[in-house]
């Protein structure tokens, strides 16, 4: 398993290079450029061609991607265009946000939507079109309303929670927790829904098995059943839903940053775009990859422990 796991991870080097060179490909078609941006709309081409030199963007795009990849092989991934700032230093202050949403979202998901999948399961059907009714609801909802709903509700209307901002839980977790309650249930609640669907049709799709009435026939207990067999086996396709979710966040996690006033990756890499600040759009599309090749990663060997079959493969 874990000479499997390693393979996966070298494999996904290419993906990196990839995921590079597009960015590299795509920003420099968009139109306009950094040297526009800073020095206004009646910049002098003399004045243009000047910062462009300045800034190393009078090369061709091959060889400003060559520069960037020798610095990312010792660790250096440049200075962002308008601030000066070390691409790395930004997104270090960054990550923590992005990554404290998306890890806060597949908790509370895993936490609600699986006992509610394995409950409903053992109910009527009534219980399984209510589910479904909340799955496909949950999943319609755009993010960014959501989150617009939900600061309506419990900042302005009740005062329980802040609006926005994010604290650093160094300095105060109490505020800390306080301030990603609102944008992580933004993220979980959809999450939540597909994660109880999804168990709900695993649970009943296992408690139909031969071997689950050789358990009952056997005298085991229904929560032994339930818990310990049936719930195991219908988990491999939740685990890799939840992967295929954490993807999904990253796009949202972009929109829940800009309702709730965090800079997270997202809003860093949107206003990177805007701006044409290539080093800084570069890192965080390597670290958005990054965060994609682990959370399959954590995939694979979650459905190898799961599962023995998966092991041996």
């Amino acid at each position: 398993m874990l000479r499997a796991l390693l393979r996966r991870l070298l494999l996904s080097i290419p993906l990196l290079f990839v995921v590079s060179i597009l960015t590299f490909v795509l920003t420099g078609l968009t139109p306009g450029d950094p040297a526009h941006t800073i020095l206004g709309t009646n910049a002098t081409p003399a004045a243009i061609a000047a910062i462009n030199k300045t800034l190393g963007l009078d090369k061709p795009i091959w060889v400003q991607y060559w520069h960037w990849l020798t610095g990312l092989v010792h660790g250096d991934l440049g200075k962002s265009i308008f601030s000066s700032e070390p691409v790395t230093t930004i997104l270090a202050n960054s990550l923590p946000i992005t990554l404290t949403l998306i890890i806060g979202a597949v908790i509370v998901s895993v936490l609600v939507g699986i006992p509610i999948g394995v409950a409903s399961a053992q109910r009527s059907k009534s219980s399984g079109q209510l589910i479904d009714a909340f799955s496909l609801v949950g999943y319609a909802i755009p993010p960014f309303f959501l989150g617009l709903l939900l600061t309506l509700l419990f900042a302005d209307t009740l005062g329980w929670l802040p609006p926005s901002g994010w604290v650093d839980p160094g300095e105060d977790f109490g505020g800390w927790l306080l301030s990603i309650v609102l944008p992580v249930l933004t993220l979980a609640i959809p999450g939540a829904a597909i994660v109880a669907r999804q168990t709900r049709q695993g649970m009943l799709e296992v408690l139909s098995r031969d071997f689950i009435r050789s358990l009952r026939a056997r005298g085991l207990s229904g929560r032994s059943i339930v818990y310990r067999h049936a719930l195991r086996n219908s988990l491999g396709n939740v685990v890799t839903l939840l992967g295929l979710y954490v993807v999904g966040m990253l796009l949202g996690t972009t929109l829940v940053e800009t309702v709730f006033a965090m800079q997270g990756l997202g809003s860093i890499a949107v206003v990177a775009t805007n701006q044409h600040d290539l080093p800084v759009l570069e890192g965080a599309a390597l670290y958005f990859t990054i965060v994609v090749i682990v959370a399959f990663a954590i995939v694979d060997v979650t459905r190898a422990a799961l599962n023995p079959k998966l092991r041996t493969r």
